[in-house]
């Protein structure tokens, strides 16, 4: 099997509550969440119909990590999320209160918005020209 992202580690501070943002406002799929200890669980969100990466929803075991919650890229864009249907997408970020950093701009090579997820995280929602 050739080389391949699995999961994306992201620090969340309670689990349920970044499973219920990814699955209700952005309509991602519960892969998996398995108790592992007392406090940590695995737990994999993924948008649906995908076979490729998974979020890794990390909850965060120490102060150094909850220092990052939200910011693990100091600012700069983090996750890049593909779309077919740009608009249908844009407007459930809208109607589910996701927070738009940037508003959608046309490029020579599609459309891109900028929104944050519930922790700040900056996510590009991206459809490329066809």
């Amino acid at each position: 099997m050739p080389q391949n992202i699995a999961h994306i580690a992201i620090i969340v501070d309670d689990y349920d509550t970044a499973i219920t943002f990814y699955t209700t406002k952005l309509h991602f799929n519960l892969i998996e969440d398995t108790i592992l200890s007392n406090t940590k669980r695995w737990v994999l969100v993924a948008p649906k119909d995908t076979t490729g990466c998974c979020l890794l929803l990390a909850k965060a075991a120490n102060e150094e990590q909850k220092s990052r919650i939200g910011d693990q890229t100091g600012g700069r864009v983090f996750l890049f999320l593909n779309t077919d249907d740009f608009e249908r997408d844009y407007q459930n970020l809208l109607v589910n209160d996701v927070k738009i950093i940037r508003e959608p701009v046309e490029e020579t090579w599609g459309k891109v918005a900028v929104f944050a997820d519930l922790y700040g995280n900056l996510w590009d929602l991206i459809e490329t020209m066809k």
